[in-house]
């Protein structure tokens, strides 16, 4: 076994498949709404100072560009607001300028349904939406330098890997169409989608140059829920004509500017086997989260594609069970996934609140158990 590891080097040497003390111990997140279950059922209020469950040290910092996740980095944001109250519900405009049916007083742990997106027309884009995109808007890049001096300083004392999230190509035409009125723009307004698409190029490809300028990157992070339960959301033939050649460029340049190897992560949700390989083709090196209910079996797809680093895979659904259900589950997958390397076990999603404390705490307690050889 190796002698004991920082977080960065342990995160540093799963990445490339090298011996490490113990598998690397996080999570994907833990629901607000569990962690207010878990201190009604006896945790303590000290649990994260304490480090009860367990978790390493943090092994990365952040650039700190805001290049957007599940919404596009749009500036200025539109105005989050109640439109219309509906008594049990209420259609509230996000920062996205999406308007959304919720829960009213909840907006979290379930889907909401998409009433309006911001972009129905060529002119909707034109006029309103592509202009909060413009890589020069005013304050765009404020901030930046210090940011990015802070990253190469904990890089430097510390050993952090540097680390940068933007928002994919899919997530980011998904958010401003829509998950079902994209689909059919792909067919009935395809130069929509290649204008939609050169502004994400241009705006992603500036940004890094702006912040691979200033510190060298080890992790770019993708956010691109592409798959549903089924399988991808779009066909392989409209991923390489839509997509493939502004990943290929983005990434391409980003690689081409340092000496540093940079790793690309890409997360999506959903049934994603299929989508493996056209990441693959545009250099993906690591996948995350492989939703179990969705069919994503960690072991399996670790034997089929040996060289990619995978994240995750630990179905939250068992957690709420028992604790012989989680001890076989883990049993599956943790002494054959450290065989393989690689690999960082994670719930397949954030903890939600159907998860006990008495099972949350086992869960940890038993990884730590079989982490290692």
């Amino acid at each position: 076994m190796p002698k004991e590891m920082t977080g960065p080097e342990r995160m540093r040497a799963t990445c490339e498949f090298r011996p490490v003390d113990h598998l690397y111990r996080r999570e994907f997140y833990i629901w607000q709404e569990a962690i207010d279950r878990w201190r009604g059922e006896g945790m303590p209020e000290n649990w994260a100072e304490t480090n009860l469950f367990n978790f390493d040290t943090g092994y990365n910092v952040h650039a700190g560009c805001n290049l957007g996740w599940c919404e596009p980095p749009f500036l200025p944001a539109y105005e989050t607001k109640v439109v219309e109250d509906q008594g049990a519900y209420e259609i509230i405009q996000d920062n996205a300028g999406r308007r959304l049916k919720v829960f009213k007083g909840r907006r979290h742990g379930f889907m909401p349904d998409y009433v309006a997106h911001p972009v129905a027309s060529r002119r909707d884009w034109e006029e309103d939406v592509a202009p909060r995109l413009d890589p020069d808007a005013p304050g765009r890049w404020d901030g930046l330098d210090g940011n990015c001096a802070a990253a190469r300083k904990s890089r430097d004392e510390n050993g952090m890997l540097v680390s940068q999230g933007i928002i994919g190509g899919y997530m980011y035409l998904r958010a401003m169409v829509g998950p079902e009125d994209i689909l059919y723009a792909f067919y009935d307004a395809p130069d929509l989608i290649r204008s939609m698409m050169e502004r994400w190029t241009v705006l992603m490809d500036a940004a890094l140059e702006k912040i691979q300028e200033r510190v060298e990157l080890d992790e770019l992070l993708m956010a691109e829920d592409i798959c549903y339960n089924a399988g991808m959301l779009i066909s392989p033939r409209m991923f390489r004509e839509f997509l493939t050649p502004c990943y290929q460029q983005v990434v391409g340049n980003a690689r081409k500017r340092q000496k540093r190897r940079l790793r690309l992560i890409v997360d999506t949700d959903g049934r994603a086997e299929d989508s493996i390989p056209l990441y693959l083709e545009i250099g993906m090196d690591a996948m995350t989260p492989f939703e179990v209910a969705s069919g994503c079996d960690v072991v399996a797809l670790g034997r089929k594609y040996p060289e990619l680093v995978m994240f995750g895979g630990i179905d939250k659904r068992v957690l709420a069970t028992g604790k012989d259900a989680i001890d076989a589950h883990l049993e599956h997958i943790i002494p054959a996934m450290l065989e393989r390397g690689g690999y960082v076990p994670t719930c397949d999603h954030g903890v939600p609140d159907n998860v006990s404390f008495e099972n949350y705490l086992h869960y940890r307690r038993r990884m730590t158990e079989l982490d290692h050889k």
